[in-house]
């Protein structure tokens, strides 16, 4: 498979890996848009979390379980967490993800 997160879950290509589990593995986002950026992924492949949602829930609990663990070792009290589903919503990997954005205030609504 061709997909650039499979591909760093594997090692094949490094990030800088902040929290990795047996399901699901977080890292930075090489253009971070807040000053934390952090995209937390399973560690299976799935073209969206709309897909993961499809076929595995507690997948689902997982990666927002790790979103907070992540946040709170991070020192955030307040943060968003964002998914993006399809192109026009603005999804670029088509591997499923969650982005954890922090450390900013955040305007509402956003895009």
């Amino acid at each position: 498979m061709d997909c650039l997160f499979c591909k760093i879950v594997a090692g094949q290509i490094p990030a800088n890996i902040v929290k990795r589990t047996e399901l699901t593995t977080a890292f930075n986002d090489i253009t971070p848009q807040a000053p934390t950026h952090i995209l937390i992924i399973p560690n299976q492949h799935y073209e969206n979390m709309a897909e993961v949602a499809s076929n595995d829930l507690s997948l689902v609990g997982e990666i927002f379980k790790a979103a907070g663990e992540i946040a709170l070792e991070s020192g955030l009290g307040s943060y968003r967490l964002n998914v993006n589903t399809g192109a026009a919503a603005g999804q670029s990997v088509f591997h499923a993800h969650l982005h954890l954005l922090g450390g900013r205030p955040f305007a509402w609504p956003p895009g």
